[in-house]
């Protein structure tokens, strides 16, 4: 193994470093969002609440992709993730702003995105005989579809403010016990993030189609937001890396198992998403298959296949390699990949429910880069403001030389 690594690098805040990428961040907000409004105003309303949809869905995902990994992390005791574990709090922080971004769309455009909202439109089934949305009233209704909304970020909010906090306090004070602390809230915050995430995959996603419906639903979207969740945090210690900021915190074998497990939840995405399909297709049920029909036909079968290439085929022969996962280069090209197979995923799963033939807007590029921009300056904020690693977690320096082969 070696010499025993010990922790040199400064724990500081790096203001400087964060600046910059808040700046640039505030640049694509401004910019995009302008673009968006400017959408909104000349384009259909149906257009800019699906496109802003699928980019608040995406960049709110990988947040949670993010959360996931600060709970196992104390669920599990887990000791290789303690040098990345604030890079993972930092971005789930950004939560509240994705909340303030999707929460108004989501109430103020629900006519537009979701057709059981409409005025009366669930009661008028009664007389044309739907039963299957009569079925859903109990559910699917104004009311309750805000409430929800609003409870599941608020659970997310809440998750995340309470491990990251926790995490600084113990940068203060250095007390075991608040390791323990965030030990024994881990197994109740998991509970309460898997069926949030779930919930929220079926409300804001499945129900577009409310006559379609796949309990393997929510469990696709938790793959997806693990594979960009892991993605992102890979990109940031990058960054950090080549800025001189944790050159001798952040290892190799650190690198190597985000590779492994964004390999990992590359297969999970691909087996969900493949078994969802293989059961419908299988039962050939039309309520079931009309789902798919409408993505296999009218061009959006080729971003089917963009999928099946994009998000399993390249980047699982890539990271395949023990050597790729460790190549600093390599990692941030297929990372910054699957980010973007993220979005596409998202895209596929929403858009074909308002354009039937494939039909891209540039409104949908104005919201990716507008709320992208939000998401990364609000991720920008914390490497300011607070230590960029948990440096007085009694894990660090094991975290810092393991080995891993």
């Amino acid at each position: 193994m070696g010499s025993k690594r010990q922790f040199v690098d400064a724990p500081n805040p790096k203001p400087e470093l964060a600046n910059k990428g808040f700046k640039l961040g505030i640049g694509m907000a401004v910019v995009g969002l302008a673009l968006a409004f400017t959408g909104l105003a000349t384009t259909s309303t149906e257009q800019f609440y699906y496109s802003w949809l699928v980019a608040g869905m995406s960049f709110t995902t990988i947040s949670l992709g993010c959360l996931f990994v600060v709970i196992i992390h104390h669920l599990a005791g887990a000791m290789w993730s303690t040098t990345i574990r604030r890079i993972a709090e930092n971005v789930a922080s950004a939560l509240p702003y994705m909340g303030l971004l999707m929460l108004p769309v989501i109430l103020i455009g629900m006519h537009d995105l979701y057709h059981w909202s409409h005025s009366g439109g669930l009661a008028e089934t009664e007389v044309t005989g739907d039963s299957i949305l009569r079925g859903k009233m109990g559910y699917l209704n104004a009311i309750f579809f805000g409430i929800r909304a609003i409870i599941f970020f608020g659970i997310w909010i809440m998750t995340a403010r309470f491990f990251r906090s926790q995490s600084v306090k113990q940068d203060e004070s250095g007390d075991v016990a608040l390791t323990h602390k965030m030990r024994w809230w881990a197994p109740i915050s998991m509970l309460a993030f898997a069926l949030s995430i779930s919930y929220a995959g079926f409300d804001w996603i499945m129900s577009l189609d409310p006559h379609w419906f796949s309990t393997m639903f929510g469990v696709i979207i938790f793959a997806g937001s693990m594979v960009s969740g892991f993605a992102t945090i890979g990109l940031l210690a990058l960054w950090l890396t080549k800025n001189g900021a944790l050159t001798n915190t952040i290892t190799e074998w650190n690198f190597h198992d985000c590779a492994k497990l964004m390999w990992g939840f590359v297969i999970f995405w691909t087996y969900t998403s493949f078994s969802q399909y293989f059961l419908i297709w299988y039962a050939n049920i039309p309520e079931e298959t009309a789902w798919y029909a409408t993505r296999m036909n009218n061009g959006w079968e080729r971003i089917g296949l963009l999928l099946i290439f994009g998000h399993f085929i390249l980047p699982f022969w890539a990271l395949l390699s023990r050597h790729a996962k460790r190549n600093r280069y390599a990692y941030g090209l297929i990372a910054g990949w699957l980010i973007f197979m993220h979005y596409i995923d998202i895209y596929y799963m929403a858009m074909p429910a308002l354009h039937h033939h494939f039909t891209p807007s540039w409104v949908d590029l104005a919201c990716f880069v507008g709320i992208g921009g939000v998401f990364l300056a609000a991720i920008m904020r914390p490497f300011g403001k607070d230590a960029i690693v948990a440096h007085r977690d009694p894990q660090l320096i094991a975290s810092m030389n393991y080995d891993n082969f």
